[in-house]
């Protein structure tokens, strides 16, 4: 197994990468063949929504450490030198005062009672913390499922490309099949006129295969951060080595919807968002109530009247005390804060709700468009098989005079419609399957690694 680069539970891992542009050139692409737990990986260190939710996590980490200071004790330190013109200063009869002062001095201040105001500081900066995770685990996610599903694109779109030039090489021989037999005078010109219009019929689909897969591969690679040379155009430096597979994935409804309740970092983001309203109340009221700090400090000054009064004659000596404030009617103007905190906070319950029934229903959903592309899958596993037997006994017919230059047509346009179909339904069946990972909230890394 590849070695992971990623566990949501490592997000702080990602902290640490250096600030710097770490998207990567197209030789880069060309150099190495690409998984798709490869190009997750890639994803991880390169793709922009997830440097840009990285940014914000950090940006969080500066709000923890915001909100966590209304605990800690406050240190100032503070100093002045003044030089005052002699005619400005007035002097007492046998006094003299100095027209050059300074003075310095240093004070810590604490709170120790700020009406429950610390508690819910230190409380929110936790919540706070764990709610970044969540909403850079939802990131991560999203942008996992969206390379995940552009992977399965490109296949899908190399495939199609694949299938159509079949097609196409399949009605060109036909076409020279009735050109040998036209000029040997054993078919009428009708049925030349008929292959030549088969032919350039397909070539449409097939023009427009290349061009999906073109884009698809462009796709993958903006997901990617890449930067494509700009001269990069037709052929998209892309080696993707997996293929679109059919590898089975077992879960019940019920199980999926209580994995998802309880494993969406969406709806744990809420829950911390809701636990944040909550202290909010408490922190709005502690407005009622007094607030108690304690304070101790250091000063120096040059002496005034106390001889000599010189500049470097300085006096010192310590402070300390307590101070109490309370604000007895502001107004109403905590009572407005309070109303306010507790209209949010039964808010953030309803969005806790409401994302759960989302997120229920995002998994119903999932899940019934994985069981149909499961039994259409199912269903296409033989018909390739009989389309080529079709094609082979329709060439027999025609061979031996029994059937027409219109069967075999027909044939090879069912045999071009069964390929297309198994393609599209390996297809709608991988990105099913991932859907349905991504509303369970399983970890995409892990599970395409272990699948």
């Amino acid at each position: 197994m590849k070695k992971l680069l990623f566990g949501f539970a490592l997000a702080g891992f990602f902290l640490n990468l250096p600030a710097q542009d770490v998207r990567t050139n197209s030789s880069d692409l060309i150099s190495r063949p690409l998984s798709l737990v490869d190009c997750l990986n890639t994803a991880l260190q390169q793709n922009a929504a997830i440097l840009k939710a990285k940014n914000d996590l950090e940006a969080s980490h500066g709000v923890v450490i915001q909100t966590r200071a209304i605990a800690l004790p406050q240190v100032h330190a503070s100093g002045q030198y003044r030089d005052t013109d002699k005619n400005a200063t007035e002097n007492f009869p046998g006094t003299s005062v100095p027209h050059e002062n300074w003075n310095a001095g240093v004070q810590i201040l604490q709170s120790i009672y700020q009406g429950g105001k610390t508690v819910a500081a230190l409380r929110a900066a936790g919540a706070t913390k764990k709610q970044a995770l969540a909403q850079y685990d939802t990131a991560i996610a999203d942008a996992l499922l969206s390379t995940r599903l552009a992977y399965y694109d490109v296949l899908l779109a190399n495939q199609q490309v694949t299938v159509h030039e079949a097609s196409v090489n399949l009605l060109q021989k036909e076409l020279e099949d009735q050109q040998h037999r036209y000029d040997a005078g054993t078919v009428p010109k009708f049925n030349l006129l008929r292959a030549q219009v088969a032919v350039a019929n397909e070539r449409p689909a097939m023009i427009q295969a290349k061009n999906n897969f073109r884009i698809a591969k462009n796709n993958l690679s903006n997901l990617l951060g890449y930067n494509l040379p700009r001269d990069i155009w037709e052929d998209v430096p892309l080696n993707l080595t997996d293929t679109l597979d059919d590898a089975p994935y077992q879960i019940n409804l019920p199980d999926a919807i209580q994995q998802a309740l309880s494993q969406r970092s969406e709806l744990m983001a809420l829950r911390k968002g809701e636990q944040l309203q909550e202290l909010n109340i408490v922190n709005a009221k502690s407005g009622y109530k007094p607030n108690v700090s304690v304070f101790a400090g250091y000063n120096w000054f040059n002496a005034q009247f106390t001889p000599p009064v010189e500049l470097d004659h300085d006096i010192h000596g310590w402070n300390a005390g307590a101070q109490l404030s309370w604000d007895i009617f502001d107004g109403l103007l905590t009572r407005g804060k309070v109303i306010q905190a507790k209209a949010l906070y039964e808010k953030s319950k309803t969005d806790v709700a409401d994302e759960s029934r989302q997120i229920e229903l995002e998994v119903r959903t999932a899940y019934s468009q994985f069981i149909e592309a499961k039994e259409v899958l199912d269903s296409q596993h033989a018909v390739q098989e009989q389309a080529d037997e079709a094609l082979r006994e329709a060439r027999a017919r025609a061979e031996a005079g029994t059937g027409t230059q219109l069967d075999v047509l027909d044939a090879e346009t069912a045999l071009t419609q069964a390929r297309t179909t198994q393609v599209q339904a390996l297809h709608d069946y991988d990105t099913a399957r991932a859907r349905l990972q991504r509303a369970i909230g399983e970890n995409m890394i892990a599970t395409v690694a272990t699948k």
